[in-house]
């Protein structure tokens, strides 16, 4: 990041001041939970999480039928999207006891009055289910169950899902949801980059079990246990015939004779799901022929020495101004181009060709066939026309979720206190799935992905926190490899062999049949292809060129390819207690995940970073930015053609850190010299969103809180990253002459929209428009002119082509980024950093890593003005139902619905549109005030109590109830001011935190205060903005053996009542 923004920083700094030290508070209208937390349960009711649009996400054939019709959702779907939701409206001002109103508490164990369902689906493991967003609690006497119960609570909220994805990841995906142009693109899109044969799928799980020890050995054993939970769900599913309507809708049931055809699961299909899934979110790198492509129209059109120079400035692989995770000065090097790069291969005159992947393509076109079904069961029709996910899912970069962790040397406990969670997209049902794991070996609250749930992935232990962002960093490399005919006749771009270390070597040939049949679900008209991939030990084929004369074909070569499975190991201490006691043991956990990505941890005394990845050792003179030629000098150290393994990074340079200051990721830089695994890291990042107002936070003096800190992570959620930090030096250019009378009010305009925020919200709750819609309209319609008119004139068509293709101009909420609209994630890929670089060389700013020279106008101010406004008044002049031409959903020109999240159906069921907002899909909002070895025990539980009053007669309520344990029981005062409470904890202890649940007679305004013999007292708390529900209350650790609770203003007309008083160590 380059520089604080004074607007945003100043918000940042007064909304430190509306901040309360009440910790958590459940909504007051909610019935009370347990009064006491679980044994192991260090939180205190101190973790919050939230995952829309709901937990369940199975419908049956008749749930999806009712919902086509009236409306309904099956229970538990959308429980959790309201609250979602509302948090865009509700973040100002907010307590640490509100949160509860926008996030669930995450505490481990269900209260007994809280049970909706018990089941038993073996003798060893027991899952209950809450009556509130009914999440499954799974417990199991042996470890074996617990496993058993993950797979069957997994099964009854996500089958259809998790067999749409062991499809997909098979490349199998049109024979079994339809043959969709959508489904097709999108099963040849991963098809292209995970091709397995079912022996590769194995293999990997042998080689997993193998290397991995003893953990090895747990980890099949899991699975296989996972599987057998998931059949026997099926099982039972299908003899009671409430399994997922999708299977008839698609053909794969009859909901009259119960004829289907599901197939149960089996632990390959762990590797197929794994396979989606590392292909979406852990992988990096792989674009070095389309950064090629940018350096060769550099070339042509500057000059080899200059175009050098252009392509590194706009490569920007460690640009100085780029906002870092680690910013203590840290440097980590890894992945930059050497000074003198060896074994470059740029393809000839940039001319390269894709492979073919479609052979014998047949039918699948024309009109939709109208399959014959019930009048019922045709309102469900078409609901996969569109495919079951978006066609372009994998297509597009997908760096996602953010963090942020403060240390507890700057929070109101000393505590770290950490907001975040994975950003994962919106679907419905969610692609995560939210769990409670209880068993030997394991204990653990948290999402994981649909269809490998044997562990939490993302969540929170006994006494720990982690999470993780994409990360980014460049695991795939490009190779150009020699072709050859075994003949020794000249080859040529179709030829099917390579040179291998001085062989010449056949390619292996992958294919997949698939053909598909229309249906209800989906009425694309039967139809067949062959999808074909090549394979060498360079990687799989992508495109073919010639090199120097030589013909090639370009492989990209994964480091986690045929070890999908690997990270297993880092997932299963991570849910661990006895694996991780410690952020050290932490950090060597996530050193065992190979995917790409940064984690983040908290405790009740540390927060710690990592970033992991199986990131091969390079040779030095090798450029990881660029395709290399595909021979043994050029090779990963170490590397292992067969086997696909070579040396890797070692733990100790990996970016890591323990107790910095804070830290913030919104899949930006790492550190200093960490060199990202494509272009867009440059001065301006959607990071500096969540950096400029963390850092203001803390320079403000005041003590961050949970509340305060969620704060920032939601107004940066609706903050336009143009608007916020580019926005001004735009405007800067405009005013430095005298502004036309006709454009002075849009510059005003502007103006006033930057300096109030540059957010995106409602002018009300409910009114579905923008404060500022018109600058908001403006700036979404010139932001695309404005990058044109300023680079496009220098650079020349092909340069500027040639980078669009590399890095998009823009990724505005309500544009459709190429990808599914209505996604929410917005503001990663763009050209900011790149406008905002050239605007300052423009006005004469200092410039770390500037450009070689000045692109806008020519490199003249003057010149630049003209061409901003002149693209200004062109975007003044765009229409709102063109800036926003609308779609199914929204009506050309609705800004406030172009921006909306919808979750993207993926069965029967869908969702009510949510306002924008930019934020993880899954979150965490935590902060553990204890640990493993101090106790957590209630000190209040069962004590003497006195009181200044208390309610007599028909309704008996005395002080002893506020200490008895049952959360149904309550003390209740006199109907006045003033009244106390107080507990004698026996003899005198160290205290720090009390816990005041109350019922709806709450106080609005009351004090803490403590004593060492019950006649002398200390004040250690007092507020006058109480709210009612559960109000946790932290102060300085005291030794003491008295509390009281004295209310000073009633919320109400009658007295103070509290269903449980609770004392606890610090």
């Amino acid at each position: 990041m380059r520089r604080a923004n004074p607007v945003t920083t100043l918000l940042a700094t007064a909304a430190v001041t509306a901040s309360l030290l009440i910790l958590p508070s459940a909504n007051a209208e909610e019935p009370p939970r347990a009064a006491a937390f679980a044994a192991d349960d260090y939180c205190l009711g101190q973790c919050n999480d939230i995952l829309p649009p709901g937990n369940n996400g199975n419908a049956t054939l008749a749930e999806i039928l009712t919902h086509k019709a009236f409306g309904t959702r099956p229970a538990h779907s959308a429980d959790q999207l309201g609250k979602y939701d509302a948090l865009v409206n509700g973040y100002g001002g907010l307590t640490n006891s509100q949160l509860t109103d926008f996030f669930n508490d995450a505490s481990f164990g269900v209260p007994s009055d809280q049970v909706e369902s018990t089941i038993k689906p073996r003798s060893d493991v027991t899952i209950v289910r809450d009556k509130k967003i009914g999440m499954p609690h799974i417990t199991g006497t042996t470890r074996s169950g617990t496993m058993f119960g993950a797979g069957f609570a997994a099964a009854q909220d996500r089958l259809w899902l998790m067999d749409v994805f062991r499809h997909l990841g098979r490349g199998q995906l049109t024979g079994f949801a339809g043959g969709a142009p959508g489904n097709r693109v999108l099963e040849q899109s991963f098809f292209n980059q995970i091709p397995y044969t079912e022996a590769d799928l194995q293999k990997q799980i042998d080689s997993a079990t193998t290397n991995g020890g003893e953990r090895g050995r747990q980890a099949l054993a899991d699975v296989n246990d996972y599987t057998a939970g998931i059949n026997a769900y099926i099982t039972q599913s299908v003899s009671a015939r409430n399994f997922p309507g999708e299977y008839v809708l698609t053909g794969h049931a009859d909901s009259i004779t119960n004829w289907n055809d599901i197939q149960p699961f089996k632990s390959t299909d762990m590797v197929a799901i794994a396979s989606v899934v590392g292909g979406l979110f852990g992988a990096g790198g792989g674009g070095e022929v389309q950064s090629a492509l940018v350096k060769l129209a550099a070339q042509n059109k500057y000059g080899a020495t200059a175009g050098e120079q252009v392509w590194k400035a706009f490569r920007a692989q460690n640009d100085p101004e780029a906002v870092l995770t680690l910013h203590d000065g840290q440097s980590f090097p890894y992945s930059a181009s050497p000074a003198s790069p060896q074994g470059v291969a740029l393809p000839d005159g940039g001319n390269v060709t894709p492979e073919r992947m479609v052979y014998d393509e047949v039918g699948g076109t024309g009109a939709a066939v109208a399959v014959p079904a019930s009048e019922d069961v045709a309102k469900a029709r078409g609901i996969f026309s569109d495919g079951v996910l978006p066609a372009d899912l994998l297509n597009k970069k997908h760096g996602m979720s953010n963090a942020l962790a403060v240390s507890g040397a700057h929070t109101d406990s000393g505590n770290p206190i950490a907001v975040w969670g994975p950003q994962t997209g919106y679907f419905a049902p969610q692609l995560l799935l939210l769990q409670e794991l209880n068993g030997p070996g394991i204990r653990s609250r948290g999402v994981s992905f649909a269809g490998v749930s044997m562990y939490v992935q993302l969540g929170r232990g006994v006494d720990y926190s982690w999470s993780a962002t994409s990360s980014g960093q460049d695991i795939v490399d490009t190779y150009a490899v020699e072709l050859c005919n075994p003949d020794g006749s000249a080859p040529t771009k179709a030829s099917s062999h390579y040179l291998f270390h001085g062989s010449c070597l056949p390619m292996e040939r992958l294919e997949r049949k698939n053909a598909w049949k229309p249906t209800v679900a989906d009425g694309t008209p039967a139809g067949s292809y062959t999808l074909v991939m090549y394979r060498t030990k360079y990687g799989l084929v992508t495109s073919r060129a010639t090199v120097g004369g030589k013909v090639v074909a370009y492989t990209t070569l994964r480091s986690t390819y045929m070890h999908e499975v690997d990270s297993i190991i880092g997932f299963q201490e991570l849910n661990d207690p006895s694996a991780i006691r410690s952020a050290t043991d932490f950090q060597r956990a996530a050193n065992k995940i190979g995917y790409a990505f940064n984690w983040f941890y908290v405790d009740s005394r540390d927060s710690a970073y990592f970033n992991s990845g199986l990131n091969p050792v390079r040779r030095s003179t090798v450029d990881p930015n660029l395709p290399t030629w595909g021979r043994a000098e050029y090779e990963w150290v170490g590397w292992n053609g067969d086997e696909n393994v070579s040396e890797y990074m070692p733990f100790a340079a990996h970016p890591n850190s323990i107790n910095q200051d804070y830290y913030v990721s919104w899949n930006n830089k790492q550190a200093k010299d960490f060199t990202f695994g494509a272009f867009g890291h440059s001065a301006v990042h959607r990071g500096d969103l969540l950096d400029v107002r963390v850092r203001a936070l803390i320079a403000s003096g005041q003590k961050v809180t949970r509340a305060s800190l969620t704060r920032v992570m939601a107004e940066a959620a609706v903050a336009d990253l143009r608007a916020e930090q580019v926005l001004p030096e735009l405007l800067r250019v405009l005013e430095s002459a005298p502004v036309d009378a006709s454009l002075a009010p849009v510059v005003q305009k502007l103006k006033d929209w930057q300096r109030s925020g540059s957010l995106r919200k409602e002018t009300a709750k409910g009114s579905k428009a923008y404060n500022h819609a018109e600058a908001i309209r403006i700036l979404d319609a010139w932001w695309p002119l404005l990058v044109e008119s300023q680079f496009k004139p220098s650079l020349g068509d092909g340069l500027y082509n040639a980078l669009v293709a590399a890095q998009q101009v823009d990724e505005s909420p309500s544009d459709a980024h190429g990808a599914a609209p209505h996604k929410g994630s917005s503001f990663q890929y763009g050209w900011w950093g790149y406008v905002d670089k050239d605007l300052r060389k423009v006005l004469g700013d200092p410039v770390q890593g500037a450009f070689p020279q000045t692109y806008c106008g020519g490199g003249t101010l003057s010149g630049c003005r003209t061409a901003l406004v002149s693209s200004l008044q062109a975007a003044v002049a765009k229409p709102a139902n063109a800036v926003y031409p609308g779609d199914a959903d929204c009506a050309a020109g609705d800004q406030w619905c172009a921006d909306t999240i919808i979750h993207r159906a993926m069965g029967g069921v869908t969702q009510d549109k949510i306002h924008w907002q930019n934020r993880p899909t899954y979150q965490q909002v935590v902060q553990f005030p204890s640990r493993r070895g101090q106790t957590i025990t209630n000190l209040a539980a069962g004590r003497t109590t006195t009181a200044s009053s208390h309610e007599t007669g028909w309704n008996n309520l005395p002080p002893s109830n506020a200490v008895d344990g049952n959360p149904t029981s309550r003390w209740a005062s006199d109907w006045n001011d003033n009244q106390w409470i107080q507990v004698d904890l026996g003899s005198v202890q160290r205290i720090g935190r009390t816990v005041l649940r109350w019922e709806s007679a709450f106080g609005k305004g009351y004090r803490i205060e403590i004593s060492n013999d019950g006649t002398k007292w200390r004040n250690v708390f007092s507020t006058s903005a109480g709210d009612g529900g559960d109000d946790v209350v932290a102060f300085t650790p005291q030794d003491a053996r008295y509390l009281r609770l004295t209310g000073t203003q009633r919320a109400n007309q009658y007295g103070y009542s509290l269903y449980e008083l609770e004392v606890y160590v610090s």
